[in-house]
Formats: C-alpha cells, structure tokens, sequence
C-alpha cells in the first residue's frame, strides 16, 4: 500500500534525541513481538513471508494527510486520490509499491519497498518521495496472524526526533486501511497525520 511523504531528514544537533528516541523503541518493540508470539504455538515463529499476498494489484487509494502535524493546531486535513499498484518481488519476500495521488494540494508520488526478514520475521517498510529521491527511515514489524499489522521506528520532522507508528487494519480481499501516526513522548500519546484507504480496482 501507501506511505506517506517523507520526513525532513536529521539536523546534525537533532542525532542525540533521535538515538535517545530509539532507546525508547528498543525497550517497547520486545513488548510487541512478545504479544503476537503468545498466538503462535510454543517453540514456533510464524512464517510471515507471503503477508502482503493480500495486496497485489492496482487499488484506488484516498489518502487523509495532516498538513500541520505536532504542530499543536487546529488539523488542517489535505484529501488526495488516486491509485496504488502493488507488485510482488523474490516470490513474496519483497514487494513494491507504486503511489500516485492528487488533490487540491498537489500530487503526492512516491514508491514503498518492503522487505521480509526471515531471522526476526519481520517485514521492514522503506518509503521514498520521487520529490526528493530519498529514503526515510524504516519502520519494522509484522502482522498478527489475524490480518492485521503494526509497524514501529523513529524519524526526524522538522528537525524533531519523532516515535512513528504504522498500522495496517481492516483488511479485505478488496479493502484496507493504512494508517501513521507521530509520538513525541516515547509513544504515551499519538497523532495519526496519514490515513489511507484502498479499494481493489475492478
């Protein structure tokens, strides 16, 4: 699916609150992945490599983007639509995503890379803007075996070293929802800032 446009990239004074802020996701991933291993039989760890089977082909996408995140306002929300074209890679161990959507704020275009890792069987999720041809940081998890997924890393916005949450829900054979969210306190409180929700195309 989607991910939305990317974060500035760090400012060099920035780096020790964003290696503070990964502290704070290294002590709160453990309790995630331990949650989702409770589901999986004892000694076992699910296979998740074929997680986004769901996902390929050209969907309709409406996109909901914060235009003013952390920011303190009255959210200021910009509509996009559009379409997604999701492409396996590596028989499933990878996929691609393609994302073109416009409104009356502009056209937002960009590619995510997904990448499974067999050892801690988690999927990392690597977007990039086609309008600055980089990169932002990832984000890793995996789904819980019920259709759903949650995604954890850190970032810089605005110079500001941010906790983000990525989570995949409602999925159908021909829908899902795609949503991100910001922490600044270590994950106590979130903003959602990117809604996305994606109709198969018929």
């Amino acid at each position: 699916m989607t991910a939305p446009p990317e974060p500035r990239r760090p400012h060099a004074r920035s780096l020790l609150r964003c290696l503070a802020l990964g502290l704070v996701l290294a002590c709160h991933a453990p309790a995630v992945a331990t949650s989702q291993a409770a589901a999986a039989p004892p000694g076992a760890e699910r296979d998740g490599r074929r997680d986004f089977d769901f996902e390929t082909g050209t969907w309709d996408t409406h996109v909901r983007l914060l235009r003013n995140p952390l920011s303190g306002a009255t959210p200021d929300w910009a509509e996009y639509r559009g379409t997604s074209i999701v492409r396996p890679l590596m028989d499933g161990r990878a996929n691609v995503v393609e994302l073109s959507v416009a409104g009356p704020a502009g056209r937002i275009e960009g590619l995510s890379l997904r990448l499974y890792n067999p050892q801690t069987h988690q999927w990392s999720l690597n977007y990039a803007g086609l309008r600055s041809g980089s990169l932002t940081a990832p984000v890793h998890g995996r789904f819980d075996g019920a259709g759903g997924a949650s995604f954890y890393g850190t970032d810089m916005v605005e110079g500001r070293a941010v906790f983000v949450r990525f989570v995949i829900s409602e999925v159908t054979a021909n829908s899902a929802r795609f949503e991100q969210a910001f922490s600044v306190d270590g994950g106590a409180t979130w903003e959602v800032n990117w809604i996305a929700v994606d109709t198969r195309r018929r």
